[in-house]
């Protein structure tokens, strides 16, 4: 699978283990970054780019990792045609993409250790979406909230 992972300073070091990890695993890893180590770095510079890659199409799914994992959703989120959800276990990693399509997981890289988030991704990258009927309804109603509006 080709799979997408990016990272800001907080979830630096946790991205590189995921990324070696992927990789030795099979996957077609494209990396947007950072490609060191900077304190400065923000989590839109490099999850956004991300983001538009997996609402694109360049890569099938995307791994984002910042501190929390939150503001990683939160920018990803902002990207139309994506999914995303901060994860931390294995039922949520696999069921959102089997009952949502989510196509974006979220980790902290100051919340999760490499071994759970390792798990994690490897429960999100194995599932698929059932295209159940009753899931199709509730993703039409969340993707017309993005051409109407919440209220």
């Amino acid at each position: 699978m080709r799979v997408g992972v990016a990272a800001d300073h907080g979830g630096f070091y946790l991205k590189e283990k995921i990324r070696a990890e992927l990789e030795s695993a099979g996957h077609r890893v494209v990396d947007f970054g950072p490609v060191s180590y900077d304190p400065d770095d923000d989590y839109p510079d490099f999850v956004v780019p991300l983001a538009r890659a997996v609402a694109g199409g360049q890569v099938e799914r995307g791994v984002a990792v910042c501190g929390s994992g939150i503001g990683a959703c939160v920018a990803s989120n902002k990207v139309r045609g994506v999914r995303a959800a901060t994860v931390l276990d294995t039922f949520s990693a696999r069921q959102g993409v089997e009952d949502d399509d989510m196509n974006l997981i979220c980790l902290g890289g100051r919340v999760v250790g490499a071994s759970l988030a390792l798990e994690l991704i490897e429960a999100f990258l194995g599932a698929e979406f059932s295209g159940a009927q009753r899931h199709l309804r509730r993703l039409a109603k969340v993707k017309d909230l993005l051409s109407n509006g919440a209220h």
